[in-house]
């Protein structure tokens, strides 16, 4: 791409805000220490980069869904702690071992695959048992917790393994007060109880994800696990918006303008034609869509800011692009559509978005596809680049300016 090119859109990630979020998060546990969750690139900002920022900001910790995951930050260069939790029947076990992850073991089957995978590595695995404290999905039921903590310790005292952790998943922490936020706290202190009394001597016991980390101090625990709070995205409505948690979104998401065109009274506007133009009108076109990541459910509903105006989307979201009515405004080619952003620019929010698609905000940064390069900005930190250069993108190469501040706004109906 040349120096003068417009880029069709980008998703800009700000690594100093990053930064800052883990430090709130941390504050808001300082007892304990804290995982920074980069499972799905890193909630699709960027394994990589976002893993960097997190351990220079003070997470101690990586966490991630699948080995691969886990397995590409290694072969990255990343050091210290990573966990890893999804597995699979015959998953790459002997390289996660080899590679020195954290494994997490939540039934027989997988305790077994992962001793057989130690004993062909010559070494041994680094496992955390995962109790169901209540929220029915990973995790070993309390019916069966004595047999896997008796056969790991079985698998400990071959030196196949090391239990190195206890842990479990809150199912309602996001909805302050609910019952199940008590119950789960109690069982999970039964369940590290009895595997105590037995010998296990977990160096971490952890049960804290993102909401948790920020409302339920008696949950710290030794680790906390942060995910969706480290992009600056509230965890959830009922606990507040990100700034009333001292968070700030990491992701903005922009797209040039393709055309800007005069339409007539009465004309339809995408598939279907379920936005039909109410009087002559402009129309922009935005050269993203559903195969960007877009969301097709939020067809007629979705916000953008355009020229310092709220704009909707016109008719249906398509694959590739989708409409705004300008409302007779007649903005340049290559001016920048912002979906989404810190919303102090005026621009709309990823929870704007959720609410228009009636999904959460983490499906709304996660889907966002590889077609959208992600740019890096603010990567230095106390004069070094955290990723050993200087700016970059995943893209062209080519670092992007941060969109106007556009001071004022207007939400418009158009």
């Amino acid at each position: 791409m040349s120096e003068t090119a417009v880029a069709r859109a980008r998703a800009e990630i700000d690594l100093a805000a990053l930064r800052a979020n883990v430090r709130t998060l941390r504050a808001h546990a300082p007892a304990a220490a804290l995982m920074a969750v980069v499972k799905s690139d890193a909630y699709g900002h960027g394994a990589v980069p976002c893993a960097r920022a997190a351990l220079a900001a003070g997470a101690t910790w990586l966490g991630t869904a699948t080995p691969e995951e886990a397995l590409a930050l290694r072969a990255a260069g990343l050091p210290g702690r990573i966990m890893c939790w999804l597995w699979a029947p015959g998953g790459p076990w002997r390289e996660a071992v080899e590679a020195d992850l954290d494994l997490g073991v939540s039934g027989l089957w997988a305790l077994r695959e992962v001793a057989r995978a130690a004993r062909t590595a010559g070494r041994a695995a680094r496992i955390q048992l995962k109790a169901d404290t209540g929220l029915g999905r990973g995790g070993c039921q309390p019916g069966d917790w004595e047999e896997l903590v008796g056969e790991a310790l079985r698998a400990e005292a071959e030196g196949l393994v090391r239990v190195t952790g206890l842990w479990s998943h809150f199912a309602c922490a996001d909805e302050p007060g609910h019952p199940s936020i008590d119950a789960q706290l109690a069982r999970f202190r039964e369940m590290v109880g009895y595997a105590e009394e037995r010998g296990v001597r977990p160096e971490v016991r952890h049960i804290a994800n993102s909401p948790a980390t920020l409302t339920l101090p008696e949950a710290h625990f030794d680790l906390v696990r942060t995910g969706i709070a480290t992009y600056g995205i509230s965890p959830g409505p009922e606990l507040g918006t990100a700034a009333d948690l001292g968070l700030r979104p990491v992701m903005t998401l922009w797209a040039s303008l393709a055309l800007v065109k005069r339409v007539p009274a009465g004309h339809g506007v995408s598939y279907g034609h379920q936005y039909v133009t109410s009087g002559d009108t402009t129309l922009g076109l935005v050269p993203v869509g559903y195969a960007d990541g877009i969301p097709r459910h939020a067809s007629g509903t979705g916000p953008v800011l355009v020229g310092g105006k709220w704009r909707t989307v016109a008719g249906r979201v398509a694959m590739d692009q989708f409409a705004v009515d300008l409302g007779g405004d007649t903005p340049p080619v290559g001016e920048r559509a912002v979906l989404f952003g810190p919303g102090d620019g005026g621009e709309p929010t990823a929870e704007d978005w959720a609410q228009a698609a009636g999904t959460i905000a983490y499906e709304i940064v996660t889907r966002i596809g590889t077609r959208v390069p992600r740019v890096y900005v603010n990567e230095e930190q106390d004069g070094y680049a955290l990723s050993g250069g200087g700016p970059r993108t995943s893209g062209t190469g080519q670092r992007e300016p941060a969109a106007p501040d556009d001071t004022a706004v207007k939400r418009s109906g158009t």
